[in-house]
C-alpha cells in the first residue's frame, strides 16, 4: 500500500526473499545443533549451509501443487542440497519455522520503527523548548479555558510518545521469541537445546511454553503498542489540523514551494499531512483489533491466524514507519504563529482571568457560590457585549468594592499562569517524576 513511501530498511524486512532467507537459516541453525548432538552424521550442517538455495518462483510453482508452504519450501531447498537434505527439519514442524522467522522479522521491524520514534521525540524536545514561552489559549470543549504555552503541548505529546516508546521496548521484547519444540510442542522429538542454540543465534528468546505455535498474546500486544503510537500520533495530528482552521491560524504545516491546496481555489494551503496521519491511525487500530482475533486459536493450533498475519505484520509496521517519519517532518516544519496566539488569547476578553479572581473573592471571606456568580456575571456580560473582564469586574461594587480595583488588576497577570512552564519541561526531559505513595488501609482483627 504505501511501501514505496517506507524506507527501503523497513520494506526489506518483509520480502519474500527475506521471508526464505529467515526460514532457512533457522532450518540450517537447527541442522548445526542436531549435528553437535550426534544426532545427524557429521559433516551434514556444513554440507547443507554450503550448497541451500531456494528460488521463490519455483516454491510458488511447487507450493501449486502440495498446497503446503513450508514443504514447498523444503522441497526447493533438497533440489539444491541432495542427499544430506533429508536431515533438515528432522523432528520439527512448520510452526517451528514459520514462528521463530516471524519473530525475526517481527523484532528487526520494530527496531526500525522505534528509529524512528526517537527522531520524532528528537524533533519535539527542540520545537518544545523553542516555544517554552509562547503563549497562547488552553482549550477545553474548544472553549477558551486558562493560558497555556505552545511548547507545553508539545512537552505533553514528548512525554506520550516517551511512553510509547517504552511500551514498544517491552512489546520488541515480548514478540522476540522462537521455538523449536515440534507438533504440539511437547519436544517429542527434537530436543530443548536444539531451540536454545537456535534463538541463541538468531538473538530470541526461546518461548518458556509453546504449543505447535507461539502464544498469540504477543504479537496481540505488539499489534496494539503500535496502534497506540499511531493514535498519539492522531492526536497530535488533530490539533494541528485544529489550529490550521483560518478561524485560528495559530500553527500551519508546511507549504512548500510549487505546492497546491486545491483544483478548484488557487487560495487553499489544507492540513494534508495532519489528515493523511488521522487516517492511517484508523487502519493501525484496525491491525490490531485483527491480532486480538488471532489469540484463540482452536486447541494446540488452527490456522485461521496466518492469513491474518500475513497481511497486518508487513502492513502495520510499515504504516507506522511511515506516519513517524511523516510526522517527524511536519514537527520540524511546522509553521507557529506566536502574534496570532496572542491575538486569539485577547479576543475573548480576557475570561480567563475569571477562575483567579474568583479564588480571590473567596480567600476575602465570600462563599464559593457568592464569589462564582459575582464573577460568571460578568464574564457573560463579556460574551454578550465584549468588553474587558478584568475591567468589569474591578467596576462591580461586588467585586472591584470587595478586592479593590488595583487588586483585580494585580490578580489578572498572564504570566502567572505560565510560570511553571519551564519547571515541567525540566521534569519531562530529565525524567524526574514527583514520587507516587500508595497506601493501602489495613486493618487490625
Amino acid at each position: 500500500m504505501i511501501a514505496r513511501y517506507s524506507t527501503p530498511e523497513m520494506v526489506a524486512v518483509w520480502t519474500p526473499e527475506r521471508r526464505l532467507g529467515v526460514m532457512l537459516e533457522v532450518e540450517l541453525l537447527a541442522c548445526e545443533a542436531m549435528e553437535a548432538r550426534g544426532e545427524v552424521p557429521p559433516g551434514t550442517a556444513a554440507t547443507c549451509r554450503e550448497r541451500a538455495r531456494f528460488d521463490i518462483a519455483r516454491v510458488d510453482e511447487i507450493e501449486r501443487t502440495v498446497k503446503h508452504d513450508v514443504i514447498a519450501f523444503l522441497t526447493n531447498v533438497n533440489e539444491y542440497v541432495g542427499e544430506p537434505g533429508r536431515h533438515l527439519h528432522k523432528g520439527m514442524t512448520s510452526s517451528d519455522v514459520l514462528d521463530t522467522a516471524l519473530g525475526v522479522q517481527m523484532r528487526d521491524a520494530g527496531l526500525l520503527i522505534r528509529d524512528e520514534l526517537t527522531g520524532v521525540l528528537d524533533a519535539l524536545r527542540l520545537r518544545a523548548e523553542e516555544h517554552v514561552d509562547t503563549v497562547c489559549v488552553g482549550r477545553s470543549h474548544g472553549i477558551h479555558a486558562e493560558p497555556v504555552t505552545f511548547g507545553w503541548k508539545l512537552t505533553i505529546l514528548w512525554d506520550e510518545l516517551r511512553r510509547g516508546r517504552e511500551r514498544l521496548d517491552h512489546a520488541i521484547r515480548d514478540i522476540s521469541v522462537g521455538k523449536i519444540s515440534g507438533a504440539v510442542g511437547t519436544f517429542a522429538h527434537v530436543d530443548p537445546a536444539v531451540e536454545a542454540y537456535v534463538c541463541e543465534r538468531l538473538g530470541l528468546q526461546p518461548a518458556p511454553a509453546s504449543n505447535q505455535v507461539v502464544q498469540r498474546d504477543r504479537h496481540a500486544y505488539f499489534f496494539t503498542v503500535l496502534a497506540l503510537i499511531a493514535t498519539s500520533v492522531e492526536k497530535f495530528a488533530v490539533e494541528v489540523r485544529h489550529l490550521q482552521r483560518t478561524e485560528v491560524m495559530e500553527a500551519e504545516e508546511p507549504f512548500t514551494p510549487g505546492q497546491k491546496g486545491s483544483s478548484a481555489m488557487p487560495h487553499k494551503r489544507n492540513p494534508i499531512l495532519s489528515e493523511n496521519l488521522t487516517g492511517l491511525a484508523r487502519l493501525m487500530r484496525s491491525y490490531a483489533q485483527a491480532a486480538m482475533e488471532d489469540v484463540p486459536l482452536w486447541h494446540e493450533r488452527d490456522i485461521s491466524h496466518s492469513s491474518v498475519e500475513r497481511v497486518i505484520g508487513p502492513d502495520a509496521t510499515v504504516t507506522l514507519h511511515f506516519m513517524l517519519r511523516r510526522l517527524k517532518g511536519l514537527v520540524a516544519g511546522l509553521v507557529v504563529y506566536p502574534e496570532n496566539m496572542r491575538r486569539n488569547l485577547e479576543r475573548s476578553g480576557g475570561i480567563y482571568f475569571s477562575q483567579k479572581v474568583l479564588l480571590a473573592l473567596v480567600e476575602a471571606g465570600l462563599s464559593r457560590e457568592d464569589a462564582y456568580a459575582r464573577v460568571q456575571t460578568n464574564a457573560m456580560a463579556v460574551f454578550a457585549e465584549g468588553g474587558w473582564l478584568p475591567a468589569k469586574l474591578a467596576a462591580d461594587p461586588q467585586v472591584g468594592g470587595v478586592l479593590g480595583a488595583g487588586r483585580v488588576e494585580a490578580l489578572c497577570d498572564l504570566g502567572w499562569y505560565v510560570r511553571h512552564s519551564r519547571m515541567v519541561q525540566t521534569r519531562v526531559f530529565s525524567g524526574s517524576q514527583a514520587g507516587v505513595r500508595l497506601h493501602r488501609a489495613t486493618t487490625q482483627q
